[in-house]
Formats: C-alpha cells, sequence, structure tokens
C-alpha cells in the first residue's frame, strides 16, 4: 500500500475543505471497496479523508411519507432498524443479505452509492424506490444519478449526506448471489409506489438499470403470470466467468417473479 495522509474530519465543512487542499484526495466511507483497491495499487491518493466522525451523516428517520437514512449508516443498521423493518421491510431485509457480518457492520449506505459496483443490492434498491440522493451541495434523483461502470453523477469533491426513499405500497426483491461474494449475479427490485410501479435491475449490466417492459404490465396487474411474454434481450447484458449474457437474461425474468411474488405476500 503506498504512503499518503490520513485525516478524519469532523464537520462536513471541515471535510470538502480538507478535499479541496489536497492534491489527490479521497474520501473513505467504510472502506469495504477503497481498502482492497489500495492494497491492490489500484489508487494512488495524497491523502485519504475519513467520514468516520460525521455523526451529520448518520441517522435514520420517517418524514413525509420517506425513510431518510444518513449516508454513513451501515447496512448492519438498516437491517436491524425497527422503523425500515416496519415501513419498508425489502430494503431491511437487502441489507441483512450484503455480504458477510464483517461487510455488513462496516460498509455504508452513501459508500455503495457512490461506488455504484454493478452488481451491487442497494443501487437497485434506490432506483427500484426512486430514492432522491442529497449532497452537500443538491439533490439528485436515482435515474439520473446511476451513470455507468462505477461511476455516478457525483463531482469528486461532493459528499453524499443523505438517502431518500420514499414508502411503498409493496415491495420485493430478489437476487441470484455470487456464492462467494454475494454479489448479485442478477438482482431485481420491484415497488408499487402512489405514483407509478418501478423495476430495477442489477447485476445484469454495466450499471443497474430500470425495465420498463416489466413497469408497462405490472402498472396494469401486478401479478407474475402477466410477465410471462415479456422477452428480455441479452445483447447488452454481462458475459463473464460466472454467468453468460443469455443466463442473466433468464434470471432476470425468474428474480422478477421471484421479486413480485415477494411483495405480494406469496414467499418470504
Amino acid at each position: 500500500m503506498i504512503n499518503f495522509s490520513y485525516k478524519r474530519p469532523t464537520s462536513i465543512i471541515n471535510a470538502t475543505k480538507t478535499f479541496s487542499e489536497s492534491e489527490d484526495g479521497l474520501f473513505l466511507a467504510g472502506g469495504q471497496t477503497l481498502l482492497p483497491v489500495l492494497k491492490q495499487g489500484l489508487a494512488m491518493p495524497s491523502d485519504i479523508i475519513d467520514l468516520g466522525d460525521l455523526q451529520e451523516l448518520k441517522g435514520i428517520e420517517e418524514k413525509n411519507k420517506s425513510i431518510i437514512i444518513g449516508a454513513m449508516t451501515t447496512h448492519a443498521q438498516v437491517k436491524n432498524s425497527p422503523l425500515i423493518q416496519k415501513k419498508i421491510p425489502t430494503l431491511a431485509n437487502l441489507a441483512g443479505f450484503i455480504g458477510d457480518p464483517h461487510v455488513r457492520n462496516l460498509g455504508t449506505l452513501g459508500g455503495a452509492l457512490a461506488n455504484n459496483d454493478p452488481s451491487a443490492d442497494y443501487t437497485a434498491a434506490a432506483l427500484g424506490l426512486g430514492a432522491i440522493i442529497y449532497t452537500d451541495k443538491r439533490s439528485i434523483k436515482s435515474d439520473e444519478f446511476f451513470i455507468g461502470l462505477f461511476e455516478t453523477a457525483l463531482d469528486p469533491d461532493e459528499i453524499i449526506v443523505k438517502v431518500e426513499f420514499p414508502i411503498p405500497d409493496k415491495s420485493g426483491y430478489a437476487k441470484f448471489p455470487n456464492p462467494a461474494s454475494r454479489y448479485a449475479i442478477v438482482g431485481v427490485f420491484v415497488s408499487s409506489l402512489t405514483t407509478n410501479v418501478r423495476v430495477s435491475i442489477t447485476g445484469a449490466a454495466s450499471c443497474v438499470f430500470r425495465q420498463l417492459d416489466y413497469e408497462n404490465v405490472l402498472s396494469r396487474s401486478f401479478l407474475t403470470p402477466d410477465l410471462a411474454h415479456i422477452n428480455i434481450p441479452s445483447d447488452e447484458l454481462n458475459t463473464d466467468l460466472h454467468a453468460s449474457a443469455e443466463y442473466r437474461a433468464h434470471l432476470i425474468h425468474i428474480m422478477t417473479c421471484r421479486a413480485v411474488a415477494s411483495a405480494n405476500g406469496e414467499i418470504t
């Protein structure tokens, strides 16, 4: 691992000031991606700015028919939150199956969204619920936040402060996990909200995306049999050592049906 200066500010103002004064700084949230990247020499920052002491980035509350989660809230805290378990149980269940206990107790919501791994679970939840990502500068709709492979709409010096998840009428998430990492080979998040139905796919392509054909059908009838005629093209899906594009297309249909069944209380 290369040499760098380690900074641990106690406010967002100090964090952004420290970043602006660094030659090539990087923000550290939970470190579940950044630390392995540093160990492999894939990043060589001059400064690491640890956000762990920023208490204003932590916490969970209900406000205006939404659940607001601080960016530095860990996966374990989301999983164990009585409020989330009651209002958006799918989100709590999703958090409980991220990685292993080490990852869940150190990894953070904000870090996961900022990293935008193509197989991450939280990206599917954010896009599948129409979340709003708040930073120290602005608010960004989830439809505009995820741009491409490990790429988001964030500026280099921008910090995610909190995420607003609308409380759905019902929702479900199903994934086919890699048995070693538990990352999604394919994961599907579905939600029925007051204004619309959303279906988001993770693990299948270079970036999380919405499946509009499924959304159109489910907007008329939120039942799995009505999805049978939809054909998922494989030409833009990933092929790797874990699964071919064709297999991922098949998994999208299977996981979508399971997610809808879960949302309807047919499976748990």
